[in-house]
């Protein structure tokens, strides 16, 4: 009931680490996760790690390219939204304000990419997909469950990406949080910026789900992760907390009380 075969345009389907110290990385999420790891190589001495839940891909961990690594930016996970095409989505991005960090190009004959950022700061993929999907799990502990933009400037995010994604959007009662649809589906949530963020700039945040948040938060700090703050309420949706794994890139670690199924 969680497996996948199919995302339609407009849904996260994907996430991967770009980290600055992979192997660190890869023992912490398969120990804090408890992720199978299926290491494909890249060439040039590079691999990619895909790493797997009840034997499908759940996320993936790369290398950080070292012009980033010279330019000092830190580990970080990329959240992918599915598109039809592209190219045509690339495109619009740049009529619509929004910064083509990569131009589209392929991966292999996995599928076809672009990286971008949107008007407000955050960085987000688009991928087309070929022989790979995605995740081929999702919601359930060890999966992808949620992707959540905090920005400082909410009703720009709404416009850049309800225009170039068709997404839709609901307002929760007494807060400043969005949360977004895509073809009736619940696909992720927007959340202004609050001053206790400092001046972190705008950024997409990937959130995973566990089995037990507490156990989780421990595993986290036993295996040179750093937790942001105390384990917090989702307000009747479960329990969550975020951290570093041990090379700085952040991610959210949530326990669902009743996790969505998927059908296709």
């Amino acid at each position: 009931m969680y497996k996948v075969k199919k995302y339609s345009q407009g849904t996260f389907s994907w996430a991967d680490n770009s980290s600055t110290n992979t192997a660190a990385a890869k023992t912490f999420y398969e120990k804090v996760m408890g992720w199978g790891a299926n290491d494909v190589p890249m060439g040039e001495g590079q691999v990619y790690t895909l790493f797997q839940c009840d034997g499908a891909d759940a996320a993936g961990l790369g290398p950080m390219q070292p012009e980033m690594v010279a330019a000092g930016v830190p580990s970080n996970w990329t959240s992918y939204v599915t598109v039809d095409d592209v190219d045509a989505m690339t495109a619009k991005v740049k009529k619509l304000g929004g910064t083509v960090i990569a131009e589209p190009f392929d991966v292999f004959d996995n599928g076809r990419m672009t990286v971008l950022q949107d008007p407000t700061g955050a960085t987000v993929a688009l991928w087309q997909p070929n022989t790979h999907i995605g995740a081929g799990v999702v919601n359930k502990p060890g999966a992808m469950s949620w992707n959540e933009l905090y920005t400082r400037d909410v009703a720009k995010a709404r416009d850049f990406y309800g225009t170039l994604l068709g997404w839709t959007f609901q307002k929760v009662e007494g807060m400043e949080y969005y949360t977004i649809q895509n073809n009736g589906r619940m696909n992720g949530g927007i959340m202004e910026l609050s001053p206790e963020w400092g001046d972190a700039p705008s950024h997409w945040m990937v959130y995973f789900s566990v089995e037990d948040v507490d156990k989780t938060a421990e595993a986290i700090k036993a295996n040179g992760g750093t937790l942001h703050g105390d384990i917090m309420d989702a307000g009747g949706i479960g329990r969550f907390v975020l951290a570093d794994d041990p090379s700085g890139a952040a991610a959210a670690y949530i326990q669902l009380d009743a996790p969505d199924s998927w059908s296709n």
